[in-house]
């Protein structure tokens, strides 16, 4: 069940009246009310009345409207409306009440879904590339939580094929004191893995589940593909396919993909897409009812065929999600940045974080929409100051968490005292908007949204906060309400980024 959404009660109430689906927006300037919605306008052709007179009409209705204090017709027909200290209070208690679950549970139906996210092969450390594909796909999979999905984060990797073969190779010759070969891997972490026994490459996985935990990307599976291409007699089986030129097809072109597509070489083996299609098999078979990947930019061809494997194995296309993300630039001193000491040419997530930390990595990788380039200042990401955004939004919460000691058990009353300033009035309308910005984060799959808004958050704050007293003042227990409130809604969004929310700073 989702939390209560005073907005969307308005709006549901305004909807009832007018009778029709209405939006609210706030004005950008405070004079033309809290409030502002265009449904004269789109009412006006129905009932063949100009706007301005619809909406005159519509003013008295809305006027009646428990928590509306004011209805000004303004422009060509737009309804701006002001609301009440005491809605404004009860909109206070709803955020309380809720707590930590404001803004949760907007999912209709619930689903059962699985995000597979970063998948590298195991052949190297994490690098900050495959760090975007982790912090981006576990706060999609974050946010489907928070709407009240059951969701599954997996990771699968190569453990059989050439690129593992080259890898283990490259080992074994440095533990006979020889050159890896010419196509092989190098670096410090290659010589560190000859130095232990066995098979490198489930060491290597341990190293990245490490990584990817103090990340706070947590893995619930891990599959492996030579798992998958055992399955692929039964899949190919299950989907159409075609022999020509000697190998085997599969006939995705009849299904949205702009091609069909090879599965059974000439040579008799099998070629990536067969396994994409066991191990799509695999995923539903477990009882998913829908899948995403999280893959980077050099596999835009993959939307059509992996949607057209979902139809031809029985499912809707739309059960198959991919969301491609682009590349990250490390900036310092203007310039381009390596701050690897073991390979130059590569950024690992380990040595990213020992200099940023984890906070301040999963934040800037978050920071922008995932469809475009990010450039991140490595000095900036690195400084404990207010210039630094993820700071300047921890420190808030931080504050606050400092307001609610003092306070010494103090109870919160979110029931104003007098009138509300506008600095109050400001911050509770901003903590309102919460429910609508996170389900949108939610249905575009865009993180990126939740910084912006808790740096607005953030600011609305520190301006409430230096303009008025809170323990000690007439208002005392409206503050401390609304000061837990916005400590609240604060840790919401950070959590969703898998950023920290300090009681102390």
């Amino acid at each position: 069940m989702a939390a209560p959404d005073p907005v969307r009660s308005l709006t549901a109430s305004l909807a009832e009246l007018t009778g029709v689906d209405v939006e609210l927006e706030r004005p950008s300037e405070a004079q033309h009310g809290d409030y502002a919605t265009n449904v004269a306008l789109r009412l006006a052709g129905v009932r063949r009345q100009p706007p301005r007179e619809v909406a005159a009409e519509l003013a008295d209705g809305v006027r009646a409207l428990d928590g509306i204090a004011g209805v000004e017709v303004a422009g060509p027909g737009f309804l701006n409306l002001t609301v009440d200290d005491a809605w404004l209070g009860d909109a206070v208690e709803a955020v309380l009440s809720a707590g930590r679950s404001f803004g949760a549970g907007s999912s209709e139906p619930v689903q059962r879904i699985q995000v597979e996210l970063v998948s590298a092969n195991p052949t190297g450390p994490v690098t900050v590339a495959s760090a975007r594909n982790g912090a981006y796909g576990d706060a999609v999979a974050r946010l489907l939580e928070f709407a009240g999905h059951d969701v599954e984060r997996e990771y699968y990797y190569n453990d059989t094929g050439a690129q593992m073969d080259r890898f283990r190779e490259s080992v074994d010759a440095i533990r006979r004191g020889e050159e890896p070969p010419e196509d092989g891997y190098r670096g410090a972490y290659v010589a560190e893995l000859a130095r232990e026994e066995g098979d490198p490459v489930p060491q290597m996985l341990e190293r990245i589940e490490a990584a990817l935990e103090r990340f706070r990307v947590h893995f619930d599976t891990f599959e492996r593909e030579s798992l998958v291409e055992a399955e692929i007699p039964d899949a190919l089986r299950e989907i159409e396919t075609y022999e020509s030129e000697g190998a085997l097809w599969a006939r995705t072109s009849v299904h949205g993909d702009d091609r069909d597509r090879v599965v059974v070489r000439s040579d008799g083996t099998t070629t990536y897409f067969a396994a994409d299609a066991a191990y799509m098999r695999r995923k539903f078979a477990r009882g998913f009812d829908h899948l995403v990947y999280v893959l980077g930019a050099d596999h835009h061809g993959y939307v059509a065929r992996l949607q057209a494997l979902a139809e031809m194995l029985g499912h809707p296309r739309d059960s198959v999600e991919v969301l491609i993300y682009q590349l990250v630039q490390l900036i310092r001193g203007g310039e381009a940045a390596k701050m690897s000491k073991r390979r130059g040419d590569v950024v690992f997530l380990d040595d990213f974080v020992d200099e940023i930390g984890v906070d301040a990595a999963r934040w800037y990788l978050l920071s922008r929409g995932h469809d475009q380039t990010i450039e991140i200042d490595v000095d900036l990401a690195a400084e404990r100051s207010q210039k630094n955004p993820v700071y300047y939004v921890q420190y808030a919460h931080a504050r606050i968490a400092g307001i609610l000691r003092n306070a010494e058990g103090r109870v919160p009353d979110p029931t104003p005292a007098g009138a509300l300033a506008d600095e109050e009035r400001e911050l509770v309308k901003r903590l309102l908007e919460f429910p609508a910005v996170v389900r949108s984060a939610t249905e575009r799959r865009g993180p990126h949204a939740l910084p912006a808004y808790a740096i607005r958050v953030a600011d609305d704050f520190h301006r409430f906060y230096h303009q008025h007293r809170v323990l000690g003042s007439d208002a005392e227990g409206f503050r401390l309400a609304l000061c837990a409130g916005t400590q609240a809604v604060v840790a919401i969004c950070l959590d969703l980024l898998g950023v920290e929310a300090p009681e102390r700073m």
